[in-house]
């Protein structure tokens, strides 16, 4: 596992995209802060940039540095949910300002996985997660259902395919710092 982290490691840190396994799918990759490797992965899913894409980091430190306010809430919620899930949250910083949704807030998951773990802690920093596939395409379950698109559009293929991942998109909910929640997706 430690040459698959150096090589994912190298491709993000020079700009390039890496499909890897999370704790929820097959993700397709880049550095939270590069604009550019950002828009490449838009264009690469062939989604419209204004539909907002999900960012990983390791722990709440790193959460706390790409969020203005962290709602205390948030902590509460990842404390006692079981399932992977993904919050949305008001005020981002630090971040691709096309990564940011129109409404300025970003969906960050700090994922059970510990590839995803230990890159991110490598990385020392967010790492864009969004799924492996075309947008309008169903999101594939496995490896072997991945497009040949995406597989000839990144840069680096993690080579851990028997790696353990949940095979289902993480729940998304929207936690406002005015204390609204709001569910997004079960």
């Amino acid at each position: 596992m430690y040459q698959e982290i150096k090589n994912a490691f190298e491709t993000l840190k020079s700009g390039g995209l890496i499909l890897y396994p999370t704790d929820t799918v097959w993700g397709i990759g880049c550095d939270a802060t590069n604009t550019e490797a950002v828009e490449k992965i838009f264009k690469l899913k062939q989604r419209h940039d204004s539909k907002a894409l999900i960012c990983l980091v390791a722990d709440d430190r790193m959460l706390k540095k790409y969020v203005k306010e962290v709602p205390e809430a948030a902590f509460d919620i990842m404390d006692i949910e079981d399932n992977p899930i993904t919050i949305i949250y008001d005020e981002p910083q630090h971040l691709a300002e096309n990564l940011i949704a129109k409404n300025n807030t970003i969906a960050i998951r700090i994922p059970d996985n510990e590839f995803c773990f230990q890159l991110l802690r490598k990385f020392n920093g967010a790492i864009v997660s969004t799924s492996a596939n075309i947008s309008g395409q169903p999101t594939p379950k496995s490896f072997k259902e991945i497009h040949e698109d995406i597989l000839k559009g990144v840069d680096y293929v993690v080579n851990l395919p028997d790696e353990k991942i949940g095979a289902k998109p993480s729940s998304i909910i929207k936690l406002s710092n005015d204390g609204k929640v709001q569910i997004i997706r079960k």
